[in-house]
C-alpha cells in the first residue's frame, strides 16, 4: 500500500481535531478566567507524547520556522488595526520599552537567574529569551477579554509588544553566539540592535507605501484575491529587510500599519481575512508549542521556573517600566497597568528553540525553564487582566454593538462612505424626526438598527436613544455630520473606509 494519501490524511486528521478542540474549548476562558492562549497551549500539551493524545513531536527547527510565519501574520494584522493617530501619541514610550526596556529586563532576569544558581551563560540566555513581551499573547488577551481598554494604554501595549520582538531576537542570537563561539557581549550588540531596527523601520515604510500603491492599482478581477496580495506584501515585508540583516518583525508591523491606514479596496473584507488568519496563527502556534513540551521535564524545573516567573512579573518588569515611563505624562494607574501587563507567550518559547538548534550548552534546560515561565506568566498577569483593568479604572465606556451592520464594498476608492453612530440620551439628534434634521445635501440616513429590528429611514422616523444609525455622507460633510450625531462607533482615528459603492448588505454581527 502506498503511504500517500494516508500519511497526509492522518496529518490533516490530527490538525483538524486539534484546531477544532482548541477553538471550542476557548469558550472555557470565560468561566475559568484563563487567557485563551494558555488554553491552546494546554491542549497541545495534552495531545503531546506525554499526554492523552500520544503525539510524538520534538522538532525545534520546524517549530522555529512555523512560529516565525505565525508571528508575521499576527504582527501584520496588528499593524493593520493600529491607527496612525494613536501611534503619534504613544510611539515614544513604546520605543523606549521596546529597546531599553528589553535590555533592562534581560539584565535583571539574568541577575535573578544567577541568584537562583544558574551559570552566567544560561542566566544571560534566560534573560535574553524572556526579555520581550509577546505580541501574540497581548493581542489575544486584549481581544478576547471583552474589555474596551483606554486607547492610549492599549496602543502603548500593542506597539511595545509589536516592536520589542526584534530586540529580543537580536539579543538572543548574540547571547547564543557568544556561548557557542566563546565570545563576549558588549556595546556592539546595542549598535547592531539599533541598526537592525533602523533597517526594519525603513524597509517597513517602503514596502508599506509600495504595497498600498500596488493594492490600489491592481484592479484584481475578484475580491478574494486582495487578501492573497496583502499576504504577499506581509511576506515581502518580513523577508526583504531580514535578508538585508535588518529586523523583519519590525518591518512587517510597520508595513501593516501603513497599509491599514490608507485607502484600499475591499477594506472590511481584507481586515476580516487577516483577523481570521491571525487567530489561526495563534491557535496553531500555541498548540504546536504545547506539543513540544514534556510535562515530566517541566516538573523538574518547577521550583526555579516559578521563582523566576514571579521575579519577572513582580520585580523585573515593573522596575524597568516604571523607570522608563517616569519622563512621560502617564497617570500612575496607567504606569502600574503597563508594568503588570508584561505578558510572555509564544515568542519566548520560539526564541528558546534557537539555542537548542545552535547546540548551546544547557539550551534544553533553558527551554524547559522558559516554557514554565510562559505558563506562569499567562496565569499571573494574563489571568488577572479583567480584574486589574477594572480595579485601576482603565476600562473605557463602549456603546452596545448593533445586532446588524451595513457594509458596502468597492473595487475602487470613492469619495463617500457609510458611517455608524450610536444615539446617546444626550445626543443632539435624540428624539428628533429624520425629516427635521439639517442634513447637508450629500448626506442621508440609510438604516436604523433598534435592538433586533432593522428600520427603514423614513422622514417621520424618530431617532431614539440606543439606536444605531447608519449615515451616508461625502467626505467633505463628515465634520458637520459628526456635529449632529456625535462620536463615530468605530475609533475616531480610524481612516475612512473605502468600502462604498457597488453592493450593500445587512448581516448579523
Amino acid at each position: 500500500m502506498p503511504s500517500e494519501p494516508l500519511t497526509t490524511a492522518l496529518a490533516l486528521l490530527a490538525f483538524g481535531v486539534l484546531m477544532a478542540v482548541s477553538v471550542l474549548f476557548s469558550r472555557a476562558t470565560e468561566w475559568l478566567r484563563l487567557p485563551v492562549a494558555l488554553v491552546f497551549l494546554l491542549i497541545g500539551m495534552l495531545a503531546g507524547s506525554e499526554g492523552i493524545g500520544g503525539l510524538e513531536f520534538e522538532n525545534y527547527a520546524f517549530t522555529f520556522r512555523w512560529g516565525t510565519v505565525a508571528l508575521v501574520l499576527i504582527l501584520f494584522d496588528g499593524g493593520l488595526n493600529t491607527p496612525l493617530a494613536s501611534l503619534r501619541q504613544a510611539w515614544r514610550p513604546a520605543a523606549m520599552l521596546a529597546t531599553l526596556g528589553v535590555l533592562g529586563t534581560a539584565a535583571l532576569v539574568a541577575l535573578g537567574a544567577r541568584a537562583l544558581g544558574f551559570p552566567w551563560s544560561q542566566a544571560a540566555l534566560l534573560g535574553a529569551v524572556v526579555s520581550s513581551t509577546d505580541a501574540a499573547a497581548t493581542f489575544a488577551v486584549l481581544r478576547s477579554s471583552g474589555l474596551n481598554l483606554k486607547r492610549r494604554v492599549a496602543v502603548t501595549l500593542e506597539l511595545e509588544s509589536g516592536a520589542n520582538d526584534p530586540a529580543a531576537v537580536i539579543l538572543t542570537i548574540a547571547v547564543t553566539g557568544a556561548i557557542v563561539q566563546g565570545g563576549t557581549l558588549g556595546w556592539p550588540v546595542l549598535a547592531d540592535m539599533l541598526v537592525q531596527l533602523a533597517i526594519g523601520v525603513i524597509g517597513g515604510i517602503a514596502i508599506g507605501h509600495g504595497g498600498r500603491l500596488l493594492v490600489r492599482a491592481a484592479r484584481l478581477p475578484a475580491g478574494g484575491m486582495y487578501p492573497v496580495l496583502s499576504i504577499a506584501i506581509a511576506s515581502l515585508a518580513f523577508a526583504v529587510p531580514t535578508l538585508m540583516l535588518g529586523s523583519g518583525f519590525m518591518a512587517v508591523y510597520i508595513a501593516g500599519m501603513i497599509l491599514g491606514n490608507g485607502p484600499i479596496p475591499y477594506r472590511s473584507g481584507l481586515l476580516r481575512v487577516h483577523d481570521a488568519l491571525a487567530w489561526l496563527a495563534q491557535v496553531f502556534m500555541f498548540v504546536l508549542l504545547g506539543l513540544l513540551a514534556f510535562p515530566s521535564r517541566l516538573l523538574d524545573v518547577a521550583a526555579v521556573g516559578l521563582a523566576l516567573a514571579l521575579f519577572l512579573a513582580v520585580v523585573a518588569r515593573p522596575a524597568v517600566v516604571l523607570f522608563l515611563l517616569a519622563p512621560f505624562r502617564y497617570p500612575w494607574r496607567e504606569k502600574v497597568y503597563i508594568a503588570w501587563m508584561g505578558l510572555r507567550g509564544a515568542v519566548p518559547i520560539v526564541l528558546a528553540t534557537y539555542p537548542v538548534m545552535a547546540g548551546a550548552e544547557g539550551a534544553r534546560h533553558v527551554f524547559d525553564v522558559v516554557f514554565f515561565v510562559v505558563v506562569v506568566s499567562a496565569l499571573v498577569p494574563g489571568g488577572t487582566v479583567t480584574w486589574v483593568t477594572r480595579r485601576l479604572g482603565l476600562q473605557a465606556p463602549e456603546p452596545v454593538r448593533p445586532q446588524a451592520v451595513l457594509e458596502l464594498s468597492s473595487t475602487q476608492p470613492l469619495d463617500a462612505e457609510i458611517l455608524s453612530f450610536y444615539i446617546e440620551p444626550e445626543s443632539a439628534v435624540a428624539g428628533s424626526r429624520i425629516a427635521d434634521l439639517p442634513f447637508p445635501e450629500g448626506a442621508a440616513v440609510t438604516l436604523i438598527v433598534r435592538g433586533t429590528e432593522l428600520l427603514p429611514a423614513k422622514g417621520g422616523t424618530v431617532l431614539q436613544p440606543g439606536d444605531h444609525v447608519f449615515v451616508f455622507c461625502r467626505r467633505e460633510d463628515l465634520g458637520y455630520v459628526q456635529l449632529l450625531f456625535g462620536r463615530l462607533e468605530q475609533d475616531e482615528s480610524e481612516p475612512p473606509s473605502e468600502d462604498a459603492g457597488e453592493a450593500g448588505t445587512a448581516q448579523p454581527s
